[in-house]
């Protein structure tokens, strides 16, 4: 509940019965909150920044096709919002008919086009001759059929009771043990505390191209021991060859290790975005090396300051 005793209000990519509503409703407190399904993902974004939302769920990386570029546009480059958590949902999907549909009687299959890639070997295997067909989301796919526009989607079988459709195939996948990583946001706010188990994202903006420029990024995390779980490079749109760079690394905000490389990137980057500093939803602890502990930081500090006022 808010302060103010209104429930709290979750935006998602709806409409209900997609993958994302699943991942909302693994949160402690999504019983008590209200759902609000959006079209896009850039609409579930606009909606938090509007204040007519209190937190948003987007899908954000899959294991088998890689990051959402939607989503990691939106947040390297739209008015910014903050990561608070993040939720790992095992995906497999379900092939979703109206009832009385066989399998040679399919000719058109929708769904996200995340969703596609994940099960390319599958169709090609069971339905050569459909053709797929783009949805914003793998429930709108559902609805699509459930209206007759199409013969069968790809979604989570617990989207066909939702629209009156048959699963006439389940556990969909070319790569066993796919998952979709989500990441819960609000607006610009204080961090949650550190956990031990902690994820940190930035957006690095390289100001002038030059021999090293990624290196000297690099150098940052490395020289103090923070290992980097995702790196990718995004265009800024600002013309050919302009890159921004976005970065999850092992850490809190709040560790001296991670407080200094984010001055590093401050002075060597001429921009940086904090995404947010959040608890693993994996829960792995960091192997933090030698001499590069929060007390270490400190006593190397002391000790420069010994030597700046004759004490050392």
């Amino acid at each position: 509940m808010t302060a103010d005793d209104r429930p709290v209000r979750y935006a998602y990519l709806g409409p209900r019965g997609t993958f994302t509503e699943a991942a909302l409703l693994t949160l402690p407190d999504a019983a008590v909150a209200e759902h609000v399904p959006y079209a896009t993902v850039p609409a579930v974004l606009e909606a938090l920044r509007r204040g007519d939302a209190d937190t948003a769920v987007v899908a954000l990386e899959n294991s088998v096709e890689g990051s959402v570029p939607t989503t990691l546009d939106e947040l390297a480059t739209g008015e910014p919002l903050q990561i608070v958590g993040e939720i790992h949902l095992p995906v497999s999907f379900a092939l979703l008919v109206r009832p009385g549909t066989a399998m040679d009687g399919i000719k058109t299959v929708a769904s996200h086009p995340i969703a596609q890639p994940q099960c390319r070997r599958w169709l090609l295997d069971n339905v050569p001759d459909a053709e797929w067909r783009a949805a914003t989301s793998n429930a709108e796919a559902a609805q699509h059929v459930a209206d007759g526009h199409y013969d069968a989607a790809l979604a989570g079988s617990f989207a066909a009771a939702r629209y009156g459709l048959t699963v006439l195939a389940e556990d969909i996948h070319d790569v066993a043990d796919a998952v979709t990583r989500f990441v819960v946001l609000r607006r610009p706010c204080t961090p949650p505390a550190p956990s031990g188990t902690d994820k940190t994202t930035v957006v690095a903006f390289i100001g002038e191209d030059h021999p090293g420029a990624l290196l000297e990024i690099l150098t940052e995390f490395s020289v103090r021991g923070i290992n980097l779980t995702l790196i990718q490079s995004r265009p800024t749109g600002a013309g050919l060859g302009s890159y921004l760079f976005w970065m999850d690394f092992e850490g809190h905000v709040a560790d001296a290790r991670v407080g200094e490389a984010l001055m590093g990137l401050r002075r060597v980057c001429s921009d940086v975005r904090f995404v947010g500093s959040y608890h693993r939803a994996d829960q792995i602890q960091p192997e933090i090396r030698r001499g590069t502990h929060d007390d270490d930081f400190a006593e190397a500090a002391a000790w420069v300051e010994a030597i700046r006022t004759g004490r050392a």
